[in-house]
């Protein structure tokens, strides 16, 4: 599956932007909400995306690069989110609370692992999981370069939640192309966030037909 990042679509332009993804292959939108205090960068905020949702025809993929995201689980709920994604480093104290949290709002619960996070401390949750986002890239800024580690946390990852009988998917962000998509998709990852490789293309809407043929 593919999922579009709105970090990197023209913010002039967003209704055309989400037209062109509503009749495109993507299967998620992809909004990464950042607060500049856990990233040093700051993104969007819900009025804006509680715009974007009213005309989204693709289910919402929150990742909450913030710190406390539990607060905002009604806020994320109310976008009509279908996955809500929140960092293992935000929530490590609490994270099978803040993950029963998001279930109970009727929300699919995600965790994101940044690059010097291990897949270990997943053990404990996994099973409780929907999915585990792996960053190939340091979170704050698209553009970045794919970090090669990530790919050995993929295999190694994919391997946990067979081991746990886990239905959790696999998600990538970061540094994603269609020169590391299939070698990804290989190694066990279900879900692709692309930004700067779809929205920077000439025919973003073809470039994302692209990753789906993969």
């Amino acid at each position: 599956m593919i999922a579009p990042s709105l970090l990197s679509a023209d913010f002039l332009h967003l209704g055309s932007e989400i037209e062109w993804i509503n009749r495109s292959q993507a299967d998620w939108l992809h909004f990464d909400i950042m607060d500049g205090v856990f990233v040093p960068n700051i993104s969007f905020g819900f009025p804006v995306l509680k715009q974007i949702s009213k005309i989204c025809k693709k289910p919402i993929d929150v990742h909450m690069m913030i710190v406390e995201p539990q607060k905002f689980i009604a806020e994320v709920k109310a976008l009509g989110t279908y996955m809500m994604n929140v960092q293992y480093e935000a929530c490590m104290t609490h994270l099978h609370r803040v993950i029963s949290q998001i279930h109970e709002a009727g929300m699919n619960a995600g965790v994101t692992l940044n690059p010097s996070t291990p897949i270990c401390v997943l053990e404990d949750v996994i099973q409780d999981l929907d999915m585990v986002l792996l960053m190939g890239v340091n979170p704050g800024f698209g553009g970045q370069k794919f970090i090669p580690h990530t790919l050995e946390k993929t295999f190694a990852l994919r391997e946990m939640i067979q081991q746990r009988n886990s239905h959790a998917l696999i998600e990538i962000d970061g540094g994603v192309n269609l020169d590391n998509a299939k070698i990804l998709y290989e190694a066990g990852a279900d879900i692709l966030v692309a930004g700067n490789a779809i929205f920077g293309a000439e025919n973003p809407e073809e470039a994302c037909a692209r990753f789906c043929a993969i």
